[in-house]
């Protein structure tokens, strides 16, 4: 990449201008900042460009494919613009038939249902982060065995895609969490229902709200991995908004690209993009959530080796990373992902160093 300043543009002023006529005042680097930035904002915009390389949902859907493993897909299949095969994503019914034969193709899941009302997740997005948690545990160990990775999904929720994507992609064992017993009754289902999750997956109820780690990891229970993708919103009412924002620009966007919706209820959103309390919203919202994560990592700085985070708000990156600093955490990485024009990231922290990390494997 290119980053010599353009200096004719600044010569170009300057004999437009009898202000900046005299050579002292075209020095000044008040061209040359943006440049910069922009420079920079290019970079970022690179490692930012699209899936992970090992996600399986790179490039456009197999829709024979996903319909022959799911045909009840095949009367929600509709046509784009470009005469290409998709669904409408405002249809609750057709996003769940969707993942349910995604999951199925790609990754060998048989059964997979969520109950009325609960939150039904995006494949693509979810895959990616466990891609790049993966990539974070090479990073340390390099001859990584897979098999010897044990993760933690705080808020497994009742679609379990998490632990389902990391036990059968790398052969991870799982431990998910969740303070809703019925998300933990339907996750659990999906387990047994598949003798690939078998063995692989344990459901562990939550039975205090106000904990996160504690109550969950045992004592001398080692986890090489922690997950969550935290509650977004600090109030139903927000929520609820948030929901139905979602909803109405979906179907702005599939207008502007001359796909034809149907006009969709705050009901039918709630269905879409849905949620329980748990997993839509907490008090503080997402900052008070992932800060008190921050806290109580501190107290099994020595049990877990990577504690991770979705953080969808940016905003919440500095104020975490700060957070952890002032824990003692030894190693901090924020790991940004992109599907499509949609950016995200999770965050990442050990209070080990890398040399401890090191020593984690051996005594494994």
């Amino acid at each position: 990449m290119n980053n010599k300043p353009k200096p004719k543009i600044g010569l170009k002023v300057a004999q437009n201008s009898k202000s900046l006529a005299n050579k002292p005042q075209a020095k000044k680097p008040q061209i040359k900042r943006p440049q910069v930035n922009k420079m920079q904002d290019l970079e970022v915009a690179a490692v930012k460009s699209g899936l992970h390389p090992r996600n399986r949902h790179r490039g456009q859907y197999d829709f024979p494919a996903l319909i022959k493993v799911v045909p009840e897909l095949q009367s929600h299949v509709i046509k784009n613009p470009k005469g290409q095969s998709t669904i409408n994503f405002a249809d609750p019914i057709a996003v769940k038939l969707l993942n349910k034969a995604l999951l199925a193709l790609h990754y060998g899941v048989t059964y997979w249902d969520v109950p009325h009302g609960f939150l039904c997740p995006p494949i693509p997005g979810r895959a990616d982060y466990i891609h790049r948690a993966a990539d974070l545990l090479i990073k340390d160990c390099p001859d990584l065995a897979h098999s010897q990775v044990t993760a933690l999904d705080i808020g497994v929720g009742a679609n379990c895609i998490y632990p389902i994507v990391g036990a059968t992609e790398y052969g991870w064992s799982w431990v998910g969490s969740d303070i809703d017993p019925v998300s933990i009754k339907q996750a659990s289902l999906i387990v047994n229902s598949n003798p690939k999750l078998q063995g692989k997956i344990e459901c562990r109820l939550q039975n205090d709200s106000q904990n996160i780690f504690k109550g969950v990891i045992g004592e001398g229970e080692r986890y090489t991995l922690t997950t969550c993708n935290p509650p977004f919103h600090a109030s139903l009412a927000e929520a609820q908004q948030g929901t139905l924002r979602k909803q109405n620009n979906l179907q702005a966007n599939q207008r502007k690209k001359g796909r034809t919706t149907v006009r969709t209820s705050a009901q039918t959103a709630a269905l879409n993009f849905g949620g329980q309390k748990a997993e839509l919203w907490c008090p503080g919202g997402e900052a008070a959530f992932i800060g008190k994560m921050a806290v109580e990592s501190q107290q099994f700085a020595q049990q877990v080796l990577w504690f991770t985070t979705l953080i969808s708000k940016g905003d919440n990156v500095r104020g975490m990373k700060k957070q952890l600093e002032k824990l003692g955490a030894q190693s901090i990485q924020v790991i940004e992902m992109a599907q499509g024009q949609k950016i995200s990231r999770f965050i990442a922290w050990s209070f080990q160093n890398a040399e401890q990390r090191k020593l984690w494997w051996q005594t494994k």
